[in-house]
């Protein structure tokens, strides 16, 4: 009998909740959002620093290969993802789903894959690891240019269209340091491996920081006046139909084109995941203050969901890999 996992709320979610409810008793404002925002901004510098200093170039490169695999996790990613969200804001109506929500679930679709989880569920899977890291590896870094593009086409950010300022912004905040971070690779590349609790301690404080100061924003604007509880269903609803098309989607996919489990797992984890990591420093930037909080609630949602579903999805591969290689042993 395989034993299914329970899913369960994780610290980290649990301090995502916490700052909401520290935002909503106590938002920071004036001098002080200043100076937490200045800390948030260098806390995802260093985020991003750190990845590109811990990311072996072997890696990359024996990973590059694997294109097929590649070509429809980023189809998946940032093709795919867009339409679904797309289809599913102009469905709802306004009554359902108001316009920031909206918004944040069309940027949720626009977002690039995780990298942490979907390599950690890839290998608890017991699947392509390296591939897993290389192709997640690779959204993240398109997605740099890519979901801010989509914003453009999708959405209407601060009122207009995106500006150079903008994508100028994101560059330098996400891009310029992962690519110092692999230039330094030879340097500091080992030490950044010797300390991955800084690296940990890192992307979720730098999560924290910014959650807090987009929801301080929200309250201060009147932000749980404009949610009321049948809105906030409707976003765990749609966002849990999103990820069980995904998921279906992927594992159907990976067989009809004859990919391996082992590539199976990593189209499953990396095709299914939105990233958290990079979504909350790019709603910062690419939304208006008072309305980021809002965006970034389908975002957080869509999170735990995934990290619940994919521990147990993650367990059963595994299982059902144990219990592969136990039939040669049993005959």
């Amino acid at each position: 009998m395989i034993r299914v996992p329970r899913p369960s709320l994780d610290g980290f979610t649990i301090a995502l909740v916490a700052t909401v409810g520290l935002a909503t008793v106590l938002p920071v404002r004036g001098g002080a959002a200043e100076a937490v925002h200045w800390l948030a901004e260098a806390a995802i510098a260093l985020l991003f620093f750190l990845h590109g200093a811990r990311l072996p170039r072997e890696e990359v490169v024996a990973g590059l290969g694997h294109w097929r695999l590649h070509l429809l996790i980023f189809s998946l990613t940032f093709a795919a993802f867009p339409l679904i969200g797309w289809l599913v804001v102009e469905t709802l109506p306004e009554s359902l789903l108001p316009p920031a929500l909206s918004i944040g679930v069309q940027f949720l679709c626009l977002l690039p894959s995780t990298v942490q989880s979907s390599i950690a569920f890839t290998s608890m899977a017991r699947g392509n690891v390296a591939a897993a890291v290389c192709s997640s590896t690779l959204s993240n870094i398109a997605g740099i240019l890519m979901t801010p593009l989509l914003v453009a086409l999708f959405l209407k950010v601060q009122g207009g269209a995106l500006s150079l300022d903008s994508l100028q912004t994101i560059a330098a905040q996400l891009l310029l340091p992962f690519v110092l971070g692999q230039l330094l690779r030879r340097w500091v590349g080992a030490w950044a491996a010797r300390h991955k609790t800084m690296l940990k301690f890192t992307d979720r404080s730098s999560i924290l920081l910014v959650v807090y100061i987009a929801f301080s924003e929200a309250v201060v604007n009147g932000l749980w006046h404009q949610v009321p509880p049948t809105a906030l269903a409707m976003v765990v609803l749609v966002d849990c139909v999103i990820l069980a098309v995904f998921l279906g989607g992927t594992m159907l996919l990976s067989r009809r084109l004859g990919f391996s489990r082992a590539d199976e797992t990593v189209i499953v984890f990396c095709g299914s995941k939105k990233s958290l990591v990079s979504g909350v420093p790019m709603a910062g930037v690419l939304f208006a203050p008072a309305t980021a909080g809002l965006v970034l609630l389908p975002v957080m949602v869509f999170h735990q969901i995934q990290l619940m579903v994919g521990a147990v999805l993650a367990r059963r591969y595994a299982d059902d890999v144990a219990a592969r290689d136990a039939l040669p042993a049993a005959s």
